[in-house]
């Protein structure tokens, strides 16, 4: 096996060990995640995102299986064109690449986790919506979010082998991510709303599938004389995956304006998927309060649509990739910032 694939085999392993051992042991026994759990979930996931930023800054090249000059070019040639190396030196060129996969990685993860806010906002109108038993939030996010990566992963690999084809797509996914952010910044003040027996999808499985009336517990299915039914839960699960995907449609292409490493995309994309569930239970106590924080990520969004519509440009003018981190980040704080300072009435 691979280097690079065996990494991903454990990577992927180790993830589902530790989201396994979230649900069928500590959360054998529903319950309502409160401020202090979801607080010390949400530190942990972000501890592991920070501590794979520090395997990639010492560690990166095993990701792609590097262990000569001939191989470093290829995977530069392929993923990071516009990176300067030191051309007499292995080991100096290995640096700087291990830096520009570090910072890489936390600028996407940046990008990522700041998106999913957005998407923590149609979560919520969601589990209102259909009137879900906070007790089962839990294990909704879990199947809900497992699903999502698996998507990602299929979408992220996808669209890294077609960016290469035809590199001209970066300037489609640009255009995009300029409407994304102008359409989010118009609406930011809008409420979501759901009506559960007119969204689409209930209709569509309505119509193809038996769907109990209520509740069953946390079960997603369960047998009647009749047959097997759908129980509301599991149509639930379905609507938060589908949201997902939507969301991606904003937030991989944002991610590949900051590099066209798939591995990278792939694991910003994981980890902040993971830290979701988290996140969902603490900020639903406080987003109300970070009522700019729309605005942020819709110029966050615009600002990547920019960088990616200009990247040969910025790359002749000396634009480096952690200036791309300064940048996000001074974004997110001055709206997280002016939200305290100045609060809604």
């Amino acid at each position: 096996m691979a280097e690079n694939t065996l990494i991903l085999v454990l990577f992927t392993v180790s993830i589902l060990g530790i989201l396994m051992f979230d649900l069928l042991v500590l959360g054998r026994k529903s319950h309502e995640v409160s401020l202090k759990e979801a607080g010390l979930w949400t530190g942990i996931w972000v501890s592991l995102a920070l501590g794979f930023a520090l395997f990639l800054r010492f560690f990166g090249e095993h990701i792609h299986g590097i262990s000569t000059p001939e191989q470093l070019d290829q995977v530069l040639a392929r993923f990071y064109p516009y990176l300067m190396v030191e051309a007499d030196s292995f080991s100096g060129s290995l640096e700087i690449f291990r830096k520009s996969m570090a910072m890489n990685y936390l600028t996407g993860y940046l990008i990522e986790e700041s998106l999913s806010v957005d998407n923590l906002f149609v979560m919520m109108a969601i589990l209102s919506a259909f009137s879900v038993s906070k007790k089962a939030y839990k294990k909704v996010l879990f199947w809900g979010i497992l699903g999502a990566i698996v998507l990602r992963f299929v979408f992220i690999f996808v669209g890294a082998a077609l960016i290469i084809k035809f590199e001209w797509l970066l300037y489609i996914f640009g255009a995009y991510l300029i409407y994304a952010g102008g359409k989010m910044f118009l609406n930011r003040n809008k409420e979501v709303r759901i009506q559960p027996q007119d969204h689409p999808m209930v209709k569509f499985l309505s119509k193809r599938f038996k769907v109990f009336p209520r509740y069953v517990g946390e079960r997603f299915f369960i047998r009647k004389k009749e047959g097997l039914y759908l129980t509301p839960l599991f149509i639930v699960v379905l609507l938060i995956e589908g949201s997902d995907l939507v969301f991606a449609l904003d937030s991989i292409p944002a991610v590949f304006a900051i590099t066209r490493d798939p591995y990278i995309v792939f694991f910003s994309n994981v980890f902040a998927i993971l830290g979701l569930r988290s996140l969902f239970f603490l900020l639903v106590h406080v987003v109300d309060r970070f009522y700019l924080l729309k605005v942020g990520v819709s110029l966050l969004l615009l600002f990547v649509g920019v960088k990616l519509l200009a990247h040969e440009w910025l790359f002749h003018l000396g634009y480096k990739p952690v200036y791309s981190l300064y940048i996000i980040t001074a974004i997110l704080f001055l709206s997280i910032t002016l939200s305290m300072l100045f609060p809604k009435k």
